[in-house]
């Protein structure tokens, strides 16, 4: 169950490092998923959102009994 969310977070990762956020203005991933600024596109925002409810399921105890749903 701790391997369901892996996927989201890989393509996490490569649309930020796309962005404009890592490319031009040098900030870390960290900072760049955190921000709500424009210079990250909807589509990583969109995969940010994702891939926390991806974690949030890994510790809700009644979808620890179904099981993640993952990727």
């Amino acid at each position: 169950m701790a391997k369901s969310c892996k996927g989201l977070a890989m393509e996490l990762v490569k649309c930020l490092s796309e962005s404009d956020c890592v490319k031009v203005e040098k900030r870390s991933y960290r900072e760049c998923a955190g921000e709500k600024a424009p210079c990250i596109s909807s589509e990583c925002v969109g995969l940010r959102e994702t891939y926390f409810n991806c974690k949030r399921g890994q510790v809700d105890m009644r979808a620890r009994i179904r099981g993640n749903k993952g990727y």
